[in-house]
Formats: C-alpha cells, structure tokens, sequence
C-alpha cells in the first residue's frame, strides 16, 4: 500500500466514521426506531453520503481523487 493509498483509506474512514456517529444520534432522537436499526440505518445513510477517496497512478505520478454526492464530477485532492 502507498502513502496516497493509506491517505485515502483514513480519509474515508474518518468521513464516513464522523457521518455515522451523526446520523446515528439524529436517527435515534428524530425517528421511532428500535433496536439493532438505528445502526444499520445510520450505516446505510453513511455509506451513501460519505465521499469516496482514491489513489490513482497517473502519468504525472500518484494523485489523490475525491467523488462525493454533492460535489459534481472527480475532484483532485492532491
């Protein structure tokens, strides 16, 4: 694994971690669910949203790439 391979990995998973930690709090205040559902909708609601990091070797060297729901098109981190 690269070092932009290993950025990417922490970056989606701090978005994704902080996303769910979010929705699992305002799932388990606004909404009537119980049980093992508030996680697994917390997961679902996370997974979608969150954006999606990767590292790609390109002619010009290893670049970092970001596609998120919001943004519109492939954005270059780094």
């Amino acid at each position: 694994m690269t070092k932009l391979q290993t950025k990417a990995f922490f970056y989606q998973l701090i978005c994704f971690a902080t996303l769910f930690i979010a929705f699992r709090y305002l799932i388990g205040v606004y909404t009537h669910l119980e049980g093992f559902w508030i996680p697994v909708t917390a997961f679902v609601a996370g997974t979608i949203v969150a954006p999606k990091f990767q590292a790609v070797k390109t002619n010009e060297g290893e670049k970092l790439f970001m596609k998120w729901l919001f943004l519109k098109g492939i954005k270059e981190v780094r």
